[in-house]
């Protein structure tokens, strides 16, 4: 699906390039409401973030969309400074900070029924996340995964055999550049609390960790799964 992110500040328009991009998104960016107001007339694009912080964000893009294509979800991110919404705009506000995973569920919600097709499960052998009920499977065995433990294991399947340093997960996962201040054992954590939840005993982890580099998801081999279904049936 694609989204059209209008950011005029650098950085988070890479923090939310990146994240949406983890979650499957394909981002088109804009950093002034000209250049937007050029974007919306691509019909393939499904929903808008619009930061109100833009100059004439209201004056000429919420104007043009309003006129335009009405029917498109828009997704206005707000800051402390912003005069206060109105609540008969029909807009959809997020105020900053915010979660990127309460980013993604706010797009999920208002493209819900869209008519391009979405991946709403990850398969890998007999690993299967629901991305639409945020379960998951190792055959059929249930795995509790919380909100970030979630977007974690997701963010591996989407990028199988993938070496992924620990500040491009902080950046997708986390939604926030790496900070050499910050705690360096967070993703470590994580990781760990990860890959023991979805262990199958006599099979190697699905999640390697590649020294001095970060991580790798190294997805189920189909034979690990035919075998597996001979035991259960013998």
């Amino acid at each position: 699906m694609r989204v059209l992110v209008v950011e005029p500040e650098p950085l988070l328009m890479r923090i939310l390039e990146r994240g949406l991009r983890a979650h499957g998104y394909e981002v088109l960016g804009a950093d002034t409401a000209q250049h937007a107001v050029q974007l919306t007339n691509d019909e393939s694009i499904r929903c808008v973030i619009l930061d109100r912080s833009l100059p004439d964000a209201d004056k000429i893009v919420r104007s043009y969309l309003h006129s335009q294509r009405p029917q498109l979800p828009v997704i206005e991110l707000t800051s402390r400074d912003d005069p206060a919404p109105d609540d008969d705009d029909g807009g959809d506000h997020l105020p900053k900070p915010f979660a990127l995973e309460e980013l993604i569920g706010r797009i999920h919600a208002r493209t819900r029924g869209a008519d391009e097709p979405r991946v709403t499960t990850l398969v890998s052998g007999d690993l299967r996340l629901d991305l639409l009920a945020q379960c998951a499977w190792r055959g059929e065995r249930f795995i509790d995964l919380p909100g970030r433990e979630f977007a974690l294991l997701e963010y591996f399947m989407r990028h199988p055999g993938r070496v992924l340093s620990r500040q491009a997960i902080l950046a997708d996962v986390w939604g926030y550049d790496y900070d050499a201040g910050s705690d360096s054992n967070l993703v470590d954590v994580y990781v760990r609390y990860v890959r023991n939840k979805i262990a199958r005993t006599g099979t190697p982890p699905l999640i390697a960790t590649v020294r001095g580099e970060g991580y790798r998801f190294d997805p189920v081999p189909s034979h690990d799964v035919q075998s597996a279904a001979t035991w259960r049936q013998t």
